[in-house]
């Protein structure tokens, strides 16, 4: 198998499960010097055990920080700078749901969710860019999500806060482009992880209604789209959102 990531150093928020730890695996495959973020060590500690057990030769660290926390990114990336010198590939996974319906959001909701969802890939993308430079160039991936382009029912502060996301993709792909520094999102539809798990019996149901292709999408899905926007298959790509949702947009 080819390797698309191979040397590539890569930083990637979010990867203690779900499409983050998807991610990490299949870059680890591919070749790529993986930094693993998160909140929660723990979590990182058993993905990147489980990705040197898998692929032995892979490079795989830990850099555990709160990227909704601008101290917390700025100590993440000191960290990363004194590990790497450098950086290839941001993917700017980390985020949470909390719906409510309008009448039900608190501001402490807003905030929070803004903060993890929004905020942080500025915070990030704002380091990443500056250590891109050094190597001539890079890739910034950012999570959206099917909600912040076609919203949804109890979830305007979700789904305002994946809007965002895309807005801040368009612009920082006209930002960066003159240093060669690629810049795209990834909105996934209705995803296998903890996190849709969580749902319950009937809403999960009628998610799964909405979907023409009639299943549940996996995070390695999302993962291999992912993967080309990383890599140097997709070098004259930027700017763009890249729907993952098997049909729920149709």
């Amino acid at each position: 198998m080819e390797k698309l990531l191979s040397k590539k150093k890569v930083l990637i928020t979010g990867a203690g499960s779900g499409i983050g730890a998807a991610t990490a695996r299949l870059f680890a495959a591919h070749g790529a010097e993986l930094y693993l973020n998160a909140r929660d060590e723990l979590s990182l500690a058993e993905v990147v055990a489980q990705i040197q057990h898998d692929f032995p030769e892979s490079n795989c660290e830990v850099i555990a920080f709160d990227v909704s926390d601008p101290d917390a990114v700025k100590a993440g990336f000191q960290t990363l700078f004194k590990k790497a010198k450098s950086l290839d590939v941001l993917v700017n996974n980390a985020g949470i749901l909390d719906d409510a319906l309008i009448g039900m959001v608190s501001a402490k909701q807003v905030e929070r969710t803004f903060a993890s969802n929004s905020f942080s890939v500025l915070y990030c993308s704002q380091y990443a860019s500056r250590l891109m430079q050094r190597s001539g160039g890079g890739s910034i991936i950012n999570l959206s999500s099917i909600i912040g382009r076609v919203g949804n029912q109890g979830q305007a502060v979700y789904g305002g806060s994946k809007a965002a996301v895309i807005g801040i993709t368009l612009s920082l792909a006209k930002e960066l482009a003159a240093a060669q520094i690629r810049v795209n999102a990834v909105a996934p539809g209705f995803i296998e992880t903890p996190m849709t798990e969580q749902l319950p019996a009937e809403k999960y149901q009628q998610r799964l209604d909405s979907i023409a292709m009639g299943h549940i999408g996996k995070a390695t899905d999302v993962a291999n789209s992912i993967l080309f926007l990383a890599s140097d298959m997709s070098a004259y790509v930027t700017g763009q959102v890249l729907g993952v949702d098997g049909g729920m947009l149709i």
